[in-house]
């Protein structure tokens, strides 16, 4: 027991290099960036070589190896001190543990520990003293993966894997083999040459030529014990025809060795079980009867049925007295005593045979709360049980979360542990329960117990919008949608069921906490909570639903709906319903399910008579505006910013007669996502009549938007007025980003003799630039920037429901040089989007809107023409809630202004 004792120093419990005083730790870590061989080794600077931390390391100071492939020969050949080892240590997981590929030597080197590390080039002790190695795995292709040697002293070997032999030889004492599994590759697995007082003791050795275990030389005072040897037929492969043999004793080492307790397989194919100073030995019992040993030993014909496994002949078998036995195995479980099986080990004892120690099977426990949701006051019972297989009795101990002392109970195996508790205030408690085996193995289990002050059920909630991903544009939430939280419902029982009245006339919802809702507005939202004891409590609040700010996301525009193709047209009083695209609808667009409001681009063509057109979200009430004014025969555009009906749609009407429509989408607004917008005063960007001449039929011209006039380089798209004179022939214009991807759209429709305007919002192209076309015939056009979109922009568009803000129709015509103030704004909007109509105009002329109290520009928002209504959408800045409109020299005129929605700081 002296041996085992000595090799127990480190073995078991915390390192003495991790105690109070001793030395900081070093760390080798090769795959990190900072790892430096001329380092400190420090943590935070670790050394990127094992070698050049066993260059330094000092007593008592442990070396911390992370995981990786270290293509490196280590040696080590310093001195820790008794009580004070040197350890390498390599991790507790040996199978994500480092791996010294090209060997570890420990050469002259005394005190010295090495864990959890692998060897795949093999392990060399030489003239060493007190080495442990621990927990490895160890190979080295068909040479002896461990060779200790060169008059070594005290080195243990112990709970390791060895994929190739192990020799002990050249006057080593006092080598302790335990608890590993060896296989020895070619040879026998174990060979012992000249070396006194080697101890092997529960080991699984299979050797595949000679003897498994081989004690030759002067290796006196040897002990074999508690080991399962298995043996295998004489493979073609082994170096000579030695026979092959279960444990092997040369005449010289046989003074004082001893051998007992051990399990050797495969009886059948054996020239001899054993081989003692040179006789040979079939049976144990002709191996006691002539030498005095193995009197316990066990021959079977096979090696099924033995090993780490219920029945097998290992278990409870073993001499616990034995030299070198360690209190826990191969892989760290403790001695156990199966109660199943009869003790038959040494003076009764129950340690198994080999490197395996065969428990219970106990891994998991299982409980059931009766009450995982009451009031304070309430008996809670646990009940648990385990998978425990062997027939012992239980210890379950259960901790109710709340600070009293765990409860508990033993049943026999199989059997419920039961325990009850009484909480005495509200908690959300965690119950924990551990079970415990005969051997002291344990296992636990967690789960949360919801104790509630006692009281009535009292139904309380909260709304918030629900809104699209901030990084998804493809998530589909729609506007208008809510979702309801019942969290604040003071509830002593469970709530079993939930009702919702959404306040907008739709049926009550059981369970469903999100709602969408066909328009804006104040709702009377209800909710209903039903307990598991029957108790019924209500709560009613109002709830303002809106559609949510929302950033810009521009897109190439595109074609959308043309009633033209098809052959159909709109009539007044009917709706037609236009659905918006999401997805991947569209070839080469990514387009929002979760839109707020949409920015298209509107035509009204072939109008059989004089009408306008209407555009609102789908679902809702027409509004009292308009988008689209159009002379009979004529063709007249806008464009107009709207938001999304709950269906995905919006409306469009004419107010009477038939006409053609045709909808080319220009971008979307969307809660999280897109860009913020910047209004300016309107500024001038470009001239035809000033500069270049006009635009030619099918011709192109680039103008720079962006790093100009204000306006940064990175904006990601430019709102514009486009304005067209002189134009020779019925043409349109388009405003595009990409010179080289025309699209077939248009912003503005000219006719000769009329100057006509339209707004634009369109992404910047390359360089800055958009570029402008027209079809056929020439006219000039005016470019007047009205604000931009970037991420730095200031404010986040608010879609409206189309509304009326003012009409002069019913307070008297704008003269000319005169301004009107337009309310009704928001106080805090930095700026709006406005359908701007002017009708019954006397002459020719133009208005400008702008911010009121601010200085008014000279660029132009609408131009107005003698018995034309022209609509125009405007974005303009905004102060202090109110927009000026002025009207230019050229006339008298009504103005008729319309919100679609307004800005505000994001």
């Amino acid at each position: 027991m002296g041996l085992l004792t000595a090799g127990l120093v480190t073995l078991l419990g915390v390192p003495v290099s991790a105690a109070a005083g001793a030395p900081a730790p070093l760390y080798v870590d090769k795959n990190d960036a900072g790892c430096s061989d001329a380092g400190s080794g420090a943590q935070a600077a670790p050394f990127c070589t094992v070698a050049a931390a066993a260059k330094v390391v000092g007593p008592g100071q442990t070396v911390r190896i992370k995981a990786g492939v270290y293509a490196e020969a280590v040696t080590v050949d310093r001195y820790g001190e008794p009580g004070r080892p040197i350890t390498f240590d390599g991790g507790s997981d040996v199978q994500s543990s480092p791996e010294l590929s090209k060997g570890l030597t420990l050469s002259g080197a005394a005190h010295v520990v090495v864990h959890g590390v692998r060897a795949t080039g093999g392990v060399k002790v030489g003239r060493s003293t007190d080495v442990e190695l621990d927990r490895m795995d160890i190979s080295r292709g068909r040479a002896e993966a461990v060779v200790i040697g060169e008059g070594s002293t005290g080195v243990r070997l112990t709970r390791t894997r060895l994929r190739g032999a192990a020799k002990v030889e050249g006057g080593s004492r006092g080598t302790v083999l335990g608890r590993n599994l060896l296989v020895g590759v070619y040879q026998s697995a174990l060979t012992v040459v000249d070396a006194p007082g080697t101890v092997v003791t529960n080991n699984t050795l299979e050797g595949m030529c000679g003897a498994t275990v081989s004690v030759g030389g002067g290796s006196t005072g040897s002990a074999v014990f508690n080991n399962v040897l298995h043996t295998n037929a004489t493979s073609v492969a082994c170096g000579s025809a030695e026979p092959r043999v279960g444990t092997a004793v040369s005449p010289e080492a046989a003074e004082g060795t001893r051998a007992d307790y051990n399990l050797i397989t495969g009886e059948k194919t054996l020239a001899a079980a054993y081989t003692w100073s040179g006789t040979g030995y079939r049976t144990p019992a002709a191996f006691q009867a002539a030498t005095g040993q193995g009197a316990h030993d066990i021959l079977t014909a096979s090696r099924e049925g033995v090993g780490d496994m219920p029945g097998s002949p290992t278990i409870d078998s073993a001499d616990p007295t034995a030299p070198g036995v360690l209190p826990s195995d191969f892989a760290g479980d403790p001695v156990a005593d199966d109660p199943g099986v009869p003790n038959t080990g040494k003076d009764g004892g129950y340690l198994d045979r080999g490197a395996h120690e065969v428990q219970d099977g106990l891994s998991e426990v299982w409980m059931v709360i009766d009450q995982t949701y009451a009031p304070a006051g309430t008996p809670v019972e646990v009940q648990a049980v385990s998978n425990s297989q062997w027939p012992t009795t239980m210890a379950y101990e259960v901790d109710f979360g709340d600070g009293t002392a765990p409860v508990v109970t033993r049943q026999g195996n199989g059997a419920n542990a039961v325990a009850t508790h009484v909480y005495t205030g509200p908690c959300t408690c965690t119950v924990k329960v551990t079970a415990v085996n005969g051997v002291g193995k344990k296992v636990s289990t967690e789960k949360s117990a919801k104790v509630t002050a006692a009281g009535p059920l009292t139904a309380a909630f909260t709304t918030e919008p629900v809104l699209p991903a901030t990084d998804s544009p493809m998530d589909g939430v729609r506007p208008l949608t809510i979702r309801v939280d019942a969290g604040s419902t003071s509830a002593p029982w469970p709530v079993e069921r939930m009702y919702v009245d959404y306040g907008d006339g739709s049926p009550a919802q059981q369970d469903d906490t999100r709602h969408t809702y066909a328009a804006p507005g104040e709702y009377k939202v209800t909710v209903t909570v039903r307990d598991t004891k029957g108790a019924v409590s209500t709560a009613t609040r109002s709830v303002k639903v809106d559609y949510a700010p929302s950033g810009y996301v521009a897109t190439a525009p595109f074609r959308l709906l043309d009633t033209r193709a098809d052959g159909t047209a709109l009539w007044g009083g009917s709706p037609t319903a236009v659905t918006l695209p999401a997805g991947l609808s569209v070839p080469d667009h990514v387009l929002s399910g979760g839109m707020a409001a949409a920015v298209l681009n509107v035509t009204v063509t072939d109008a059989s008579e004089d009408t306008h057109l209407s555009v609102w979200p789908s679902g809702q009430p027409r509004p009292a505006t308009s988008n689209v004014n159009v002379r009979k025969g004529g063709t007249s555009s806008n464009t107009v910013t709207v938001p999304v009906g709950a269906d995905g749609k919006v409306a469009a009407q004419l107010n009477s007669g038939r006409a053609a429509l045709v909808v080319d989408f220009v971008g979307y607004y969307q809660p999280g996502i897109g860009r913020r917008f910047s209004p300016i005063a309107p500024t001038r960007l470009a001239d035809t009549r000033a500069a270049g001449g006009a635009l030619g039929g099918g011709q192109t011209r680039t103008v720079k938007v962006a790093g100009t006039a204000g306006i940064p380089a990175d904006a990601t798209a430019v709102a514009l007025n486009l304005t067209g004179t002189g134009a020779t022939e019925n043409a349109h214009v388009i405003a595009y980003p990409d010179p080289a991807k025309r699209p077939a759209t248009s912003n503005l429709n000219l006719e000769p003799g009329k100057d006509k305007s339209n707004q634009a919002i369109v992404p910047v192209g390359p360089d800055g630039t958009i570029t402008l076309y027209t079809n056929t015939g020439s006219t000039h056009l005016i470019l007047d920037a009205v604000g931009w979109y970037g991420k730095d922009g200031t404010a986040l568009f608010n879609p409206t429901v189309p509304r009326r803000l003012a009409d002069t129709r019913t307070t008297g015509k704008l003269a000319p040089g005169a301004t009107t103030t337009v309310t009704g704004l928001p106080a805090g909007a930095l700026g709006a989007a406005l359908n701007v109509t002017a009708t019954d105009s006397t002459g020719p002329g133009f208005l400008t809107a702008y911010g009121y109290g601010t200085t008014r520009p000279g660029a132009s928002s609408l131009n107005t023409r003698p018995g034309d209504t022209v609509p125009n959408h405007v974005t303009t800045p905004v102060a202090d809630g109110r927009v000026s409109i002025s009207n230019s020299y050229g006339g008298s005129t009504h103005v008729i202004t319309d919100l679609l929605g307004y800005f505000t700081q994001g």
